[in-house]
């Protein structure tokens, strides 16, 4: 019961990195996944005087994301990911570690969905991987195929390709309260990441920890020569036990990735129960 309280709060921390987490648009009226007018009217007319070029500028950078045609990856946390989003093919993967060789319980994923399929590979690693319960009929090393209708709804194991961004960027733009250029494709600011959970790039429990702090949160973002989100940084100030930390996306290969590949026959089982309980 210990290890799996630490597992779940190991997911927990790391809840920006775990696919299908990010609801990457704020839903609009009707099911539309894209901010609406009045939303982008009152982040705009939150933000400091003279900054509105800038705060349109990062609100438009976004508007890529939603073709899902790139490459992202993710820090923070004590964890990291990256991967792909190929909607023309209906696939994704993402590889994400958390923790690492010093911690009491590590686990490395490799989740690729290639629609109407998923499937995961699981590592764990640290000195209480064996004592995580049911490890034994995890089948580590090889590819786990997952049932849909288990997954459903499943905020670890499943992916959305209705909502395509892993890290929710256009939410957390909407959420900037001061912006201004600081160069070429470069800005800064505070962010009001108090309503962000829906976003999947900051845990609601870091959200809490932050009490009013999360109102103005320093970061940076830079943008691509077409205008299009290349970098946020957002630096989560220390809070309570919760130490100072950057939580770092980009985005990258616009229009360039490429299919997710399924994984080889040979290399697949059928998931056990053990680990649909893991992620539940």
């Amino acid at each position: 019961m210990t290890v799996r309280r630490r597992l779940g709060a190991g997911l927990v921390a790391a809840a920006l990195f775990t696919p299908g987490l990010a609801a990457c648009n704020a839903e609009a009226p009707g099911g539309a996944a894209s901010p609406t007018a009045s939303a982008t009217a009152t982040a705009t007319g939150s933000a400091s005087p003279g900054s509105g070029d800038a705060k349109q500028a990062l609100l438009a950078s976004t508007a890529a994301i939603r073709d899902g045609n790139f490459r992202f990856s993710m820090t923070g946390a004590g964890s990291a990911a990256e991967g792909q989003v190929h909607e023309p093919s209906q696939s994704a993967r993402m590889k994400v570690s958390i923790g690492d060789a010093s911690s009491d319980l590590s686990m490395m994923l490799d989740v690729i969905h290639s629609r109407p399929d998923s499937w995961v590979k699981v590592d764990l690693g640290g000195r209480a991987a064996q004592s995580v319960p049911g490890q034994e009929a995890l089948n580590l090393g090889k590819y786990q195929h997952l049932d849909q209708t288990r997954i459903k709804g499943n905020r670890n194991l499943g992916f959305d390709f209705d909502r395509l961004d892993p890290a929710g960027s256009e939410v957390l733009t909407q959420g900037v309260t001061e912006v201004r250029r600081t160069g070429e494709g470069a800005y800064a600011g505070t962010i009001d990441v108090s309503k962000a959970a829906e976003a999947g790039s900051l845990d609601a429990t870091m959200i809490t920890a932050l009490g009013p702090q999360a109102k103005s949160v320093p970061f940076t973002a830079r943008v691509d020569a077409q205008g299009r989100l290349s970098e946020l940084v957002i630096q989560v100030p220390a809070a309570g036990q919760q130490k100072a930390q950057d939580v770092r996306i980009t985005y990258s290969d616009y229009g360039n990735a490429t299919a997710a590949q399924k994984p080889a026959p040979d290399q697949v089982v059928e998931a056990p129960a053990e680990l649909y309980n893991l992620f539940n």
